[in-house]
């Protein structure tokens, strides 16, 4: 696919949707003593989400886990749309486009794993972690340098950002460039 097409969809993105497992975390599971889950979250990645959402971008978490740490941190970031225990995430995908009034040419995921393929292919604009499966990488528009869980989806928060010309606005909220 040509880098312009690439571009073409990332500027096209109103909603975007993450894997967890493996892309919002690092993959890896603690597990305590009484059967109790951990897992580390980055917190630029959860300024990436926010910024997305804060440009106008919803952003969504669909997962075929079901953690109440998934549902804690979508709540500390204000995330409303959280899909857990998800068998088909194609459907999901597709159920949210209709929700939110767009095309799936509309939607983007990112993803890790196999299971994320269907969901990937079923929208416009496809993003994977550097240490996704092969077949991940592959069907991915956009793959993400820094790693899983430690920047890569504020990595792909601010190249939506910068391809749909808001990035400047957005930081210079920060920097006092813009009001």
């Amino acid at each position: 696919m040509s880098a312009a097409t690439a571009l073409e969809r990332a500027a096209a993105v109103r909603l975007m949707a993450f894997d967890v497992d493996g892309t919002l975390t690092d993959g890896g599971l603690q597990i305590g003593p009484s059967g109790e889950a951990f897992k580390r979250f980055s917190v630029r990645d959860g300024m990436g989400l926010v910024l997305l959402r804060e440009a106008g971008i919803r952003v969504a978490l669909v997962t075929g886990r079901s953690s109440a740490i998934v549902e804690q941190r979508a709540r500390e970031l204000r995330i409303d749309t959280v899909l857990q225990g998800v068998g088909d995430k194609a459907a999901a995908m597709r159920e949210l486009c209709a929700q939110a009034g767009i095309a799936p040419a509309q939607a983007g995921f990112m993803g890790d794993d196999w299971p994320d393929l269907p969901a990937m292919m079923a929208v416009g604009f496809a993003a994977a972690v550097p240490d996704a499966a092969p077949e991940v990488r592959r069907v991915a528009h956009w793959t993400a340098t820094a790693p899983a869980g430690g920047g890569a989806a504020r990595e792909l928060a601010e190249h939506l950002l910068r391809t749909q010309g808001r990035l400047d606005a957005m930081l210079g909220r920060f920097d006092g460039r813009v009001a």
